[in-house]
């Protein structure tokens, strides 16, 4: 329990969303440790070994998703022509706001999970998982109903132009009936990484990311299904994962194996997993709205820039997965360690971290400064000379201010794990404010070149915001007061 003087609780507004935490269950914990072998506690040992450990299953979980991502785009774009590229890109922004939500609900829900499990109350943690699942079901029907209906209004509030908007809207139609798949398969992997395995998820992403490959061309060659293929293949490839993973959890994490009673629907648990996980969604939305309205800015100079950007934004996204990796890293490490009630715990895991983002920003920069033009090519034919210029100009732009972005990661995960996510969420507001400034006002008066610092004005924005918030919250992190054991 966090203490301020005799209330109890902090006064502040952006307190931690209360997990309440009675005393570890030390007697039951101890003739538990035999089911404990695919779970892993981050509350003791030297930081770095543990957070790059647990770094490295996720890193090459997100390479896999951005690599499948990129031979997503790369059949379209090479088989299908720029104008489907075009089409698919048009609505990556609005994927992301709508599977950022879900995803970040997912996020949500797997931290009172790590927090629980860091304390070594695991009835209590499967009373959580059990909620969250209940809690998907409904939340993924109605969110695939409701943007399934408003999917061609979104694209024309967009601005999408006419030459990419059947395909643009095939694609994203289909992506939202998916949603559930989408959502189950986040949601499972998180409350997997929760327990402190990251190498599980791993794997079950593998088998995704091969038979997405496999469906796409299958549908896109074969049947000649174009770009209404590439998205059916991606959420059949996600169902079937979900399915194997939550017969593979069950079956084999025996610390997740629960009574009729934990499995029962709880209005205490559903509202804290509520209130960490939808300021999470929030936050993954809030920042993606200031990606739709620099998509739609660019959208308007026309489907070349729209190519351009869709083929930068890929690349960046595969170059920048190890940032998301570390962050979601620190998530479960300060979910555990919170849990624990070492806050001493966190700040090491911060000062390991951000050795290793160093680290991997001037590894970045210096792939992208010298290898942005072979990227380029596995999306667009090197005689679009235009567009291989302006995808150049994006990646040289964004490789610039990695060093930004991985201290975003960092912060932002690390105050999500601590249960402070309505505090988080006002990153992602100073993140859409920036990108809004650069749509409505710049975008206009420069240019393409304004595209490029889309981004990187917005993880300025958000860390400034970020670095404060973390101080405030680390401050209250070190008045933590253990709970005393009790003896039966």
């Amino acid at each position: 329990m966090i203490l301020d003087g005799s209330s109890g609780i902090f006064s502040s507004p952006f307190r931690p969303v209360p997990v309440h935490f009675p005393a570890p269950l030390r007697i039951f914990a101890a003739t538990q440790r035999d089911k404990m072998a695919v779970s892993k506690q981050m509350t003791e040992g030297p930081a770095l070994p543990l957070i790059f450990n647990f770094t490295l299953p996720l890193l090459l979980g997100n390479l896999l998703q951005q690599a499948y991502s990129l031979v997503d785009a790369a059949i379209v774009g090479r088989f299908l022509g720029i104008d489907a590229l075009a089409g698919v890109g048009a609505s990556s922004s609005v994927i992301f706001l709508i599977l950022g939500f879900c995803n970040g609900c997912c996020c949500g829900f797997g931290i009172p999970v790590a927090q629980r499990f860091g304390a070594l109350d695991y009835a209590d943690m499967r009373r959580y998982v059990a909620n969250a699942l209940h809690l998907a079901v409904g939340i993924s029907i109605s969110v695939a109903l409701l943007t399934s209906i408003f999917c061609a209004d979104i694209l024309r509030a967009m601005r999408t132009p006419e030459n990419i908007f059947d395909n643009a809207y095939l694609y994203l139609l289909v992506t939202f009936i998916g949603i559930p798949c989408t959502l189950f398969y986040n949601l499972l992997s998180n409350i997997i990484r929760a327990l402190g395995d990251s190498r599980t998820p791993f794997w079950f992403l593998l088998f995704s990311a091969i038979l997405n490959i496999a469906l796409d061309l299958f549908c896109i060659l074969t049947l000649g299904w174009g770009v209404l293929g590439a998205a059916i293949a991606t959420v059949v490839a996600q169902g079937i994962s979900a399915l194997l993973c939550y017969i593979y959890m069950y079956r084999h994490f025996e610390i997740l194996r629960s009574t009729a009673e934990e499995r029962r629907f709880r209005s205490r648990h559903a509202r804290t997993l509520l209130s960490i996980g939808v300021p999470m969604g929030l936050q993954f939305s809030i920042t993606a709205i200031g990606s739709i309205m620099l998509q739609s800015a660019n959208n308007a100079l026309g489907s070349a820039c729209v190519a351009a950007f869709t083929a930068g934004v890929r690349i960046k996204m595969f170059i920048i997965s190890p940032f998301e990796s570390l962050g979601m890293a620190m998530a479960t490490y300060t979910g555990h360690n919170y849990g624990a009630v070492k806050p001493e715990r966190i700040w090491q895991g911060i000062k390991a971290s951000a050795g290793m983002m160093i680290t991997y920003a001037l590894f970045a920069f210096l792939v992208l400064f010298f290898g942005a033009d072979l990227f380029a090519r596995l999306f667009i034919d090197p005689t679009e000379t235009e567009i291989m210029a302006d995808t150049r100009l994006f990646l040289h732009v964004s490789s610039y201010f990695f060093p930004t972005l991985g201290l975003l990661c960092i912060l932002r995960y690390t105050i999500q794990g601590a249960g402070y996510t309505k505090l988080a969420m006002l990153s992602g507001v100073s993140e859409m404010i920036a990108r809004t400034v650069v749509s409505l006002w710049i975008v206009p008066a420069v240019g393409y070149l304004a595209v490029c610092f889309g981004d990187p004005s917005a993880w300025i924005a958000a860390d400034l915001f970020l670095i404060p918030a973390f101080i405030h919250v680390y401050g209250r992190l070190k008045r933590m007061v253990p709970p005393a054991p009790k003896r039966s």
